[in-house]
């Protein structure tokens, strides 16, 4: 079948509108957008109990992770509490405070997040974005969920770690029983 050049446009007329009317609607619930910010990001990778170690407990979506992550010669980092628990999550931080950790890597306490958070990528959302996040994690029912950490280079953690390693370092690993 054939189109026109007047069906080809009313065609991208309609395309135009229906995607202004979505940008309108998220631009109007900021809830929303931030909903779908959250889950195109991936947050809930890191953040949810159990999903690092392939069961994520989504009865405690976004409360913070068991597993940290090594960085050499800084410690370990176990991804936080995002709902808005006021004792072990981001309940007692404003919705600019957790746009400024989300992009320039800085908690209300003046710590700097550690680089594992992708904060410097996330530097590029726009402000009503970063505000659109907060206000969906601040939307969240609280979970408390302490979550340990952070650890220094000489601290025992008490999570489980994730590490990565050169090449080298790994292939002297020991290797799993056969079988398993």
């Amino acid at each position: 079948m054939s189109r026109t050049p007047i069906h080809r446009a009313s065609m991208l007329g309609a395309a135009f509108l229906a995607a202004s009317v979505s940008l309108a609607h998220a631009a109007a619930d900021p809830v929303a957008r931030g909903k779908y910010l959250v889950a195109v990001m991936a947050c809930s990778d890191c953040h949810t109990p159990g999903a690092l170690t392939g069961k994520p407990d989504m009865t405690r979506f976004l409360a913070g992770s068991e597993v940290g992550f090594a960085m050499p010669g800084m410690g370990v980092f176990a991804p936080g509490n995002l709902t808005p628990d006021k004792d072990t999550g981001i309940g007692g931080w404003t919705n600019a405070q957790i746009a400024t950790a989300i992009t320039k890597g800085t908690r209300p306490d003046g710590r700097v997040l550690s680089p594992i958070m992708p904060w410097m990528s996330f530097a590029n959302l726009t402000r009503p974005d970063a505000m659109a996040i907060a206000a969906y994690l601040k939307s969240l029912p609280p979970v408390k969920n302490k979550v340990g950490g952070p650890f220094g280079p000489s601290e025992k953690p008490t999570t489980l770690v994730m590490t990565v390693v050169p090449p080298e370092i790994y292939a002297k690993l020991p290797k799993p029983p056969a079988g398993k």
